[in-house]
């Protein structure tokens, strides 16, 4: 059978150095790596021209393009997985707590990023944070077109920390800065992540990888390999102890998932509620 050459995307994560230097390679297939920076930039083009055969992509983005229809499958492979608290910004002259968000003028660069969905969720369900009553300020459009942005766009030429540094903004979701004139959101946001994880007992994991269904109808075998490959570059990496912020398997990644479709379905980024074992086929659903 012939050598497929998958055109591939992948962040530069420590987890997959191995596989994008080729010290890890497959008999089946080649990666054809193609570098987009932010690894972001490439999901759009992922959902609305299928443009890799395989690639890196946040889960909300998977979410919203499953409901609608794109045909593509998702790995349970996780790229980037960490603790949202930290990445909450008010100014330091006007401190904020979450509880007071309520009523402000709240920048994210898109309203559908998956931190952006992990965060208001974590403000709604652990801080009673009315999400409606916040007005919310974009920057960018949806990777996938059909979903309807009814937020306030910013002007154009603006950018989201220069406008909370102005006072254009109260606070922003997504971001980090080592500015003085801005500090975090939570007072001590590594405390705040420990007891949410002590809660709820959840990584909140934000990019996998989805490849096209064709290739898992065509080539089951190559997908498999595919997946096999990215754990084996994950057991060579060293990675350091405690919560495993990359989970690979479908059952590792069972209740993750289950928490930001449940807060998709809270903030209508997508339109039905749609279970784990649909994100997965015959071919992916028993990968562990």
């Amino acid at each position: 059978m012939d050598r497929l050459r998958l055109h591939t995307v992948l962040g530069n994560h420590k987890h997959v150095e191995r596989v994008k230097s080729g010290a890890l390679r497959s008999d089946l297939f080649d990666l054809a790596f193609s570098e987009f920076t932010p690894t972001n930039a490439a999901f759009k083009p992922m959902v609305r021209e299928l443009a890799f055969d395989v690639c890196e992509m946040a889960i909300v983005t998977y979410l919203m393009a499953k409901v609608h229809g794109k045909p593509l499958l998702l790995l349970p492979a996780a790229m980037v997985g960490r603790f949202q608290h930290g990445y909450a910004l008010c100014r330091a002259s006007d401190p904020l707590a979450p509880t007071g968000l309520e009523g402000k003028r709240v920048g994210i660069r898109s309203f559908t990023t998956t931190t952006g969905a992990w965060m208001r969720g974590i403000l709604a369900n652990d801080y009673g944070v009315s999400l409606e009553r916040i007005k919310w300020v974009t920057f960018e459009d949806a990777h996938v077109a059909e979903y309807v942005d009814r937020t306030e766009r910013a002007p154009p030429g603006k950018t989201i920390v220069q406008m909370l540094k102005d006072g254009e903004l109260d606070a922003v979701l997504g971001e980090t800065s080592s500015d003085p004139m801005l500090q975090s959101l939570f007072a001590d946001p590594a405390a705040e992540a420990a007891r949410w994880y002590q809660r709820h007992g959840v990584v909140p994991v934000n990019h996998l990888v989805v490849v096209k269904e064709a290739l898992a109808a065509s080539r089951p075998d190559v997908v498999r390999e595919l997946y096999d490959l990215l754990k084996r570059g994950k057991a060579d990496a060293g990675l350091p102890a405690g919560p495993d912020l990359l989970p690979f398997g479908v059952e590792a990644n069972r209740k993750p998932l289950e928490f930001v479709i449940d807060y998709c379905v809270q903030q209508d980024l997508i339109p039905r509620r749609i279970s784990v074992d649909e994100l997965f086929d015959d071919t992916t659903r028993d990968l562990n």
